[in-house]
């Protein structure tokens, strides 16, 4: 049996992207945590299959039980002395994927004192960020003896093209073209080695600060169609503005140089009528609000705002039917195959920034039955300005915000960041 690509796959990343999860005593053992992920592959083959390909060549994902791996590790230091993980405990904490065929890893790393950390790498062609919480919520109850709810939608057949197509938008330019050029290799002084995941934890009264200043304004732009007034931004639309203005500042942007934010987009509630919340698989498309560093540095925070909010706006029902009626059109396109990142002598998205946004995702319900996680944060990505937003484990409405950054750029990151009001005045 197989499972064949859909046109959401194809434009998924080639590789494999980790998440831990860290836990004092008492924490689940490894042998109950190996027994419940049995059962939940059991629901979920696609990452115990391989990929493969049919006979034109298109990858397609073999249902052949061949299982996945499975490692335990341990440490010699305590896990106090190891967090804040540094970038090459980051590192250690995570298997190796070069080379490797499985679909999905686990890696257990036990400390002298006890503690844990389970890292589970999925590859991103069989599935999104959606999916993957849903899996490790499964996993969880299966570890605690329950039927796993929901079971997983794993029809990858239902995204049927109009007859005939009705192609309204230039996919073309944003899907394929776009995603081509979306990572920047330029001449920085710096080297991957002074990469660093510097981590910024917003509380539920900053965002507060961040949505009220986004969400004001005197332009008439900010009044709906009927001149009524215009809801508040999302949390994520003020956020992703505050951090695009502030590494537009770090950066030192000229006020000529095109600039965008990439923000992910599921489309599950999007794409009518709805895709179960249960699909598993990809769902994601991108908007790019795109700008000029001078609107970045001299234009109010509300204005970033409406920028981001317009384009995120347009990936629409519209807008995901057009693009399934393009790829079907167009799937032998290159373009829409998978693919491995391009080499980059220098790991930045200079001058962008992308967003990968875990707002409204399940990662922090994840229960095994023994201990509660203390933490839940992606691994170290590394490339500059690729950010995850991440609700806290706290469970209070704060956001922990995880972006990579070159460590001489640091400092001056966290203190514009957190300088909400000297912001104001001085981008």
């Amino acid at each position: 049996m197989f499972v064949p690509l859909t046109v959401f796959d194809r434009l998924a990343d080639d590789m494999h992207v980790p998440i831990l999860y860290a836990y004092k005593p008492p924490n689940p053992s490894n042998a109950l945590l190996e027994q419940g992920i049995r059962k939940a592959l059991s629901e979920y083959r696609e990452w115990a299959g391989r990929f493969g390909e049919d006979d034109n060549g298109q990858t397609l994902i073999l249902l052949n039980d061949e299982g996945m791996s499975f490692i335990e590790a341990s440490s010699n230091c305590t896990l106090e002395q190891a967090f804040p993980f540094a970038t090459p405990t980051l590192l250690k904490l995570s298997p190796n994927f070069e080379g490797v065929e499985e679909l999905a890893l686990v890696q257990l790393t036990r400390f002298t004192c006890g503690s844990l950390v389970l890292s589970f790498s999925g590859h991103h062609i069989v599935a999104d960020g959606k999916s993957v919480s849903l899996f490790l919520n499964a996993w969880g109850q299966a570890c605690r003896g329950l039927d796993i709810h929901p079971r997983p939608l794993c029809n990858r057949n239902i995204f049927v093209p109009r007859d005939p197509f009705r192609i309204e938008f230039d996919h073309r330019s944003v899907e394929i073209v776009k995603r081509k050029i979306s990572k920047y290799s330029i001449p920085l002084p710096y080297t991957e080695d002074d990469l660093v995941q510097q981590v910024l934890h917003c509380t539920p009264e900053f965002i507060a600060m961040i949505k009220s200043k986004a969400s004001s304004s005197p332009s008439s732009s900010f009044s709906d169609v009927n001149g009524g007034h215009r809801p508040p931004y999302s949390t994520s639309v003020c956020l992703v503005a505050h951090l695009w203005k502030v590494i537009t500042r770090v950066w030192r942007l000229a006020d000529s140089q095109t600039t965008y934010a990439k923000i992910s987009v599921n489309g599950r509630r999007r794409l009518m009528p709805r895709i179960p919340g249960e699909y598993f698989g990809n769902m994601v498309l991108w908007a790019f609000a795109e700008t000029q560093g001078k609107n970045l540095c001299h234009e109010s925070l509300s204005h970033t705002a409406e920028i981001i909010h317009k384009e995120v706006t347009k990936v629409d029902n519209n807008y995901y039917k057009s693009y399934i009626d393009f790829a079907n059109k167009n799937l032998n396109d290159d373009g829409l195959t998978p693919r491995k990142a391009d080499p980059l002598s220098v790991p930045s998205c200079w001058p962008n920034l992308e967003i990968q946004s875990w707002l409204g995702f399940t990662y922090n319900d994840v229960d095994f039955g023994v201990g509660k996680h203390f933490i839940y944060m992606p691994s170290f990505d590394p490339l500059e300005a690729e950010t995850y937003l991440v609700p806290s484990v706290v469970g209070d409405g704060s956001i922990n915000v995880y972006i990579t950054l070159f460590q001489q750029h640091q400092a001056r990151f966290t203190e514009l960041f957190y300088n909400i009001y000297g912001i104001s005045s001085a981008l």
